[in-house]
């Protein structure tokens, strides 16, 4: 999938539904029934950044909570990858952070808790991943939802494209 790829319509049922443990990490299989019996496929598309230390972390998100945070406004996204590009230590960072489209189960544990549970347009609190230190600002959600007979509905949830 490309950066900017919007994803598959062909990946109808990849993915996992639930946000689990280690044990749904490999993205392989069926999305989940929702209680109306309609399966779904979710994607986010995010920004983030990536420091092995702690305190580099902090130090990103204080710039952020500084300019930003503290007045609750969100960050923008033009702030976001000036701040990726000088603090972060993911190559995605020369990208401004952007990770592009991903499903439920790309992600190992806490990144995937994480992107999955923020609200669209906002910035994380720092939080430790497997690998290393991270925030992320949430740009899209983007939900298939597949009927018994085979159609293809597509929820999206876009943040204000102005602001990130």
């Amino acid at each position: 999938m490309g950066k900017d790829s919007k994803p598959k319509d062909g990946g109808k049922g990849k993915g996992k539904q639930a946000a689990g443990g280690a044990d749904d990490s490999k993205g392989k299989g069926k999305g989940g029934k929702s209680a109306d019996g309609l399966g779904t496929c979710t994607y986010v598309k995010a920004r983030h950044i990536l420091c092995e230390k702690q305190g580099k972390i902090n130090e990103a998100y204080k710039k952020l909570q500084d300019g930003w945070l503290s007045n609750g406004d969100k960050v923008p996204q033009a702030e976001f990858s000036k701040i990726a590009a000088e603090y972060s230590e993911c190559p995605s960072g020369k990208k401004g952070g952007d990770l592009g489209w991903f499903p439920r189960g790309k992600m190992a544990g806490p990144f995937q808790e994480v992107s999955f549970n923020t609200p669209v347009g906002v910035t994380s609190a720092p939080f430790k991943s497997t690998y290393a230190f991270n925030f992320l600002l949430l740009k899209l959600l983007h939900q298939q939802v597949f009927g018994s007979l085979g159609g293809r509905i597509d929820r999206k949830q876009y943040a204000n494209e102005g602001n990130l």
